[in-house]
């Protein structure tokens, strides 16, 4: 009572100390992340001065999400929606240059174009109806602002696509090839040279011998920026406590799922009596038992041995009807399965079929009108017909069907048991090749020819109780526990030794993106990258990450900020550039003599000859040599060149010969084959010049 009589005597005091608690908290998160400003608050991005909406991104993110399927995430709809707006705002900038617009007339031909395919729009004859355009728009409109929004932005999508277009189509016609162009590039094919030379290879001297230095390579980067540019990286490493069943929970499992096959006694509160709840192998309800005790619902099908568990085929095949057996493990999995039938049965089958469908079966377009009364008459006479003469099928299938199987002549090809919907499945396993028959479906009645059936083979009905193998809560504290501990424990200690005494696996993972999403060994993750982007983060923290079926412990090993790339990440492409640069230099210096002769007896190498040799095919020998090649062209015949710095070694040429190519009444067709070849990249290429040349502030990783 005393210490509450305190609180209560200075809670002003206690109130202006939380206040300013609060205050100082919200000042320092102003000045640590202060530098991103408004627009890193309530914008995507900035491209050029332009800023994309955080808001109205978000939104395409989620609608684009939802159109891509159950199957995607969020960071593949983002990335679709960034490349889409990166692009929209690039290209708007130079279309408002050139003064380019768009006519209505224009975005009703590309509407039409991208709704062909839409039974929605189409009339009659199968063409886009404007009428039903607006029936579609008015009856969204009054019925669903969402739909109605997404179909504004498929216009406003579609109004940009056909101005991108026009523009990329005056860029493309203005890439025609001269005459001249057309004739040099006739002469870069066709001219070549016979010339002697002498090579002595860079691999005359070891690469041990020759010493390259952080320095040097640092020099050269920065010397060549243009080549050397990177994003913002980041390298991490980490280990994965999973949450794995133990032998325990495994053996617990086996246990559960064997008590299933036995009768149970239960009391009854409603008649104060005991009850028995019959087993599996008991049980005269087997589909109920199954959908009511098993992970994975009843399903009725013929199954043949390469459909069955490969552990176990060749023992589930040979039960004899009524057998029960398990419990048996698959996987990450215990089953119990008893046979309900067996007999011999083809493993597939062809066959054909007539469709008659109805108003109200299944995926029964608009354009259905018949009832059920009209198509199952339909259907009697074709089959009357067909059962006559065989020979009709095909022809009354293309004039009858309801379906795409009409354009060959109602051809299904082969299936598999189960494939097919069960009434159709039956009549074609069930029935010899050959046999005509109705089948009523959902889809309608299907007068169906069984084809060709393959060799009788054992085939098996299975009822199985499927039982998922989890971890017990025991071991899902466990693995809490020691994941907690390890985060403790590299907090203050080395990763990689501490990884090595628990007996874990450390996974590096390099050059990650600051918008990247995939980790491998544990797949789309942003939380993780975000954490290792993050400002606060330095290289060598650690943090523990929930992940499916487990923990993950990670830890940062290196941060490159964006701009050239580091000494480490260049040297793989520097280093060999750089020796040979010596290699070259030690080459020279040990050479005398000046005549190719003269160098290939000091170098103890031959003289060697190449003819024939293009501008467009450099190669001398076994070796491609732009550079050598280029000078020789340089040279006239019966001179030499200097010494050559070559990409495989140090060359000295003679041209013996200039073997130019006869003159062409026209240099048209080369001409033509340089614009077509220069077409097709040009819209690619513009947009990569465009966007190498753009300024952009990309705050994605603020949000995502």
């Amino acid at each position: 009572m005393a210490i509450l009589n305190s609180i209560r005597k200075r809670g002003i005091f206690l109130i202006l100390i939380i206040a300013l608690a609060l205050f100082a908290f919200i000042l320092s998160d102003i000045i640590t992340k202060g530098s991103t400003g408004p627009k890193g608050q309530n914008n995507i991005a900035t491209v050029n001065g332009t800023d994309i909406s955080r808001q109205t991104f978000m939104e395409e993110v989620e609608a684009t999400q939802r159109n891509m399927g159950a199957n995607s995430n969020t960071s593949q709809a983002m990335n679709m929606v960034w490349d889409r707006e990166l692009r929209r705002v690039i290209m708007d900038e130079q279309i408002e240059k050139s003064g380019l617009t768009v006519e209505k007339a224009q975005i009703d031909n590309a509407l039409k174009t991208s709704l062909a395919n839409n039974p929605t729009f189409l009339n009659d004859a199968g063409q886009v109806d404007n009428g039903k355009i607006q029936e579609y728009i008015a009856s969204i409109k009054a019925s669903s602002p969402e739909m109605y929004k997404q179909w504004l932005t498929f216009e406003k999508n579609t109004a940009t696509g056909v101005l991108q277009t026009t523009y990329y189509n005056m860029i493309k016609g203005g890439l025609r090839s001269t005459i001249a162009e057309g004739e040099q590039e006739y002469h870069f094919q066709n001219d070549n040279l016979n010339f002697q030379y002498v090579f002595i290879p860079y691999t005359k001297i070891s690469d041990e011998e020759i010493k390259i230095s952080d320095d040097e390579i640092k020099k050269y980067v920065s010397a060549h920026p243009n080549d050397f540019k990177v994003e913002a990286q980041a390298d991490i490493q980490y280990v994965f406590y999973s949450e794995a069943p133990s032998e325990n929970d495994i053996e617990d499992a086996k246990i559960a799922t064997a008590a299933l096959l036995k009768n149970k006694v239960e009391f009854n509160q409603d008649t104060k009596a005991n009850d028995t709840i019959a087993g599996f192998s008991t049980t005269n309800d087997i589909e109920e038992f199954v959908n009511l005790n098993s992970d994975v619902p009843y399903y009725e099908r013929w199954m043949f041995k390469k459909d069955l568990p490969t552990i176990i085929a060749d023992t589930l095949i040979n039960l004899n009807k009524g057998a029960v057996y398990g419990p048996y493990k698959v996987d990450n999995t215990y089953n119990i399965s008893k046979v309900l039938d067996t007999k011999k049965m083809p493993d597939s089958a062809e066959s054909k079929h007539i469709l008659i469908r109805y108003v109200g079966t299944m995926r029964a377009p608009e354009t259905i009108t018949k009832t059920k009364e009209e198509a199952s008459k339909l259907a009697d006479s074709i089959l009357n017909v067909v059962k006559r003469d065989k020979s009709k099928f095909a022809d009354l299938a293309k004039e009858f069907s309801d379906d795409s199987s009409s354009d060959n002549g109602g051809e299904l090809g082969n299936s598999t048991p189960g494939r097919m919907v069960p009434p159709f499945d039956k009549f074609i396993f069930n029935n010899t090749t050959g046999t005509i028959g109705l089948v009523e479906t959902d889809f309608g009645f299907h007068i169906v020819e069984v084809g060709k059936q393959s060799e009788p083979k054992q085939s098996i009905k299975l009822a199985t109780v499927v039982k998922n193998i989890e971890p017990s809560e025991k071991t899902v504290n466990e693995v809490f526990s020691n994941a907690s501990k390890f985060e403790v424990a590299v907090s203050k200690g080395d990763f990689t030794e501490l990884s090595k005494a628990q007996n874990l696996e450390v996974k590096p993972v390099n050059k990650l993106g600051a918008m990247d999403s995939n980790i491998p060994g544990i797949g789309s993750n942003r939380p993780i990258v975000s954490w290792a982007f993050n400002e606060d983060t330095n290289v060598g923290d650690t943090k523990r990450f929930s992940v499916p079926n487990g923990y993950v412990i990670a830890q940062v090993t290196r941060k490159n900020d964006k701009g050239l790339m580091s000494v480490a990440d260049a040297s793989a492409t520097v280093t060999p550039i750089l020796r040979n640069e010596k290699k070259a230099k030690l080459i020279r210096e040990s050479i005398s003599g000046t005549t190719i002769q003269e160098i290939a007896t000091n170098q103890s190498v031959s003289v060697q000859t190449a003819t024939g040799v293009s501008m467009a095919s450099p190669t001398i020998g076994a070796n491609t040599e732009p550079k050598v090649v280029g000078i020789a062209f340089g040279t006239k015949p019966g001179e030499a060149t200097q010494l050559i710095d070559g990409k495989n070694g140090v060359y000295k040429v003679k041209v013996t010969a200039f073997n130019p190519a006869p003159k062409l009444e026209s240099y048209v067709n080369y001409a033509n084959q340089m614009s077509s070849k220069a077409a097709p990249g040009a819209p690619s290429a513009v947009y990569n010049a465009l966007k190498e040349k753009s300024e952009i502030e990309d705050y994605r990783a603020n949000f995502y």
